[in-house]
């Protein structure tokens, strides 16, 4: 964890989590008023606010600005090299951040405050048309994150742009969910959320007696991040190899590509998770479908099944299912 005045960071590459190789991931909880200084990355930074409300701003290499203040289950996207800032609004915030590469380091990343600090005032002040004097005061050293004052609304400090603006928030929470018995599904990509080229991603809701079916993903690896609730996966790796944990709020989950794997809930309340993938399209395959649209004599040789589950194949998908006469001591 990196603790600062203004809120705190802590991030899982693949240094803690060896078998990450494609996306990381940062929590990260701002104060009101708390700034996530003026920076840009090499890599796409994906957010989602879990808490509270934040407040970012950003410009892009066509000088269009944008400033938008980002609520729980709001997610923004912005490409590599593109500059933003985060800050807490009256209630602070939380948010989870995902970045296309898993050996990243949020310290690894290009901040306003370290450029001016290893700038001689001189240039500064060549290159602004600003006095020496000007730059008395600048830090010595990187911010990364500081206490500042929850700002006022939007109108009072926006910055007309001759230029126009451009979006990069979307309503993950607020997007109509696909219904299947046991919870929903929310899913995120280039389709509907035009600027996120390199990251896809589904919000998932369980509810209590109720499981993900059994599935992967025929793109790439999937990163997960378990928002409420408990539950339990299994992860299948092919030739005999396969690993059951069990997951709760907090914890960080990596499902392989294409391994097999399905997430249930063992608890008594609701289990949101999210899923994210470095894909510019999500795409899941369902056990169940491809059973059910295959035809019924290979399948049955295949398994030595009969006609009680072979009646029973969806030719649907079902992202998720529940289990008949579930009760909750059925996991304890």
């Amino acid at each position: 964890m990196t603790l600062k005045h203004g809120g705190w960071s802590r991030q899982i590459s693949n240094r803690e989590l060896p078998v990450a190789t494609t996306l990381a991931g940062v929590n990260m909880r701002l104060t009101p008023g708390g700034v996530r200084e003026l920076h840009w990355h090499k890599e796409v930074e994906w957010g989602f606010v879990t808490v509270g409300k934040a407040r970012i701003t950003s410009v892009d290499q066509n000088g269009k600005n944008f400033i938008a203040d980002v609520g729980v289950g709001g997610i923004w996207y912005f490409p590599p090299g593109i500059p933003h800032s985060i800050q807490g609004l009256e209630e602070g915030t939380e948010f989870l951040l995902v970045f296309d590469a898993g050996d990243f380091s949020d310290l690894d990343t290009f901040t306003i405050s370290d450029w001016f600090a290893h700038t001689p005032k001189d240039v500064l002040s060549a290159n602004f048309g600003a006095p020496l004097s000007a730059f008395d005061c600048i830090p010595k050293k990187e911010k990364y994150i500081y206490q500042g004052k929850v700002p006022g609304p939007i109108d009072s400090v926006a910055i007309p742009d001759p230029f126009g603006t451009r979006n990069f928030t979307h309503d993950l929470l607020g997007q109509d969910p696909i219904k299947s018995p046991g919870g929903t599904v929310r899913i995120v990509d280039s389709t509907n959320f035009k600027v996120s080229h390199e990251i896809s991603a589904a919000l998932v809701e369980i509810l209590p007696g109720s499981m993900r079916e059994l599935h992967w993903h025929p793109n790439n690896d999937e990163f997960q991040y378990i928002l409420s609730g408990q539950g339990r996966m299994t992860a299948y790796a092919a030739d005999g190899t396969a690993r059951t944990f069990n997951i709760r709020a907090g914890d960080v989950g990596y499902v392989p590509f294409c391994y097999g794997h399905y997430i249930q809930n063992t608890g008594k309340e609701t289990l949101w998770y999210l899923e994210v993938f470095k894909a510019p399209k999500y795409a899941d395959i369902s056990l169940t479908q491809w059973m059910a649209l295959t035809p019924k004599q290979i399948v049955s040789s295949n398994l030595n099944v009969g006609p009680e589950l072979m009646n029973t194949l969806r030719k649907e998908k079902w992202p998720v299912v529940r289990f008949p006469g579930y009760t909750y001591q059925d996991f304890e």
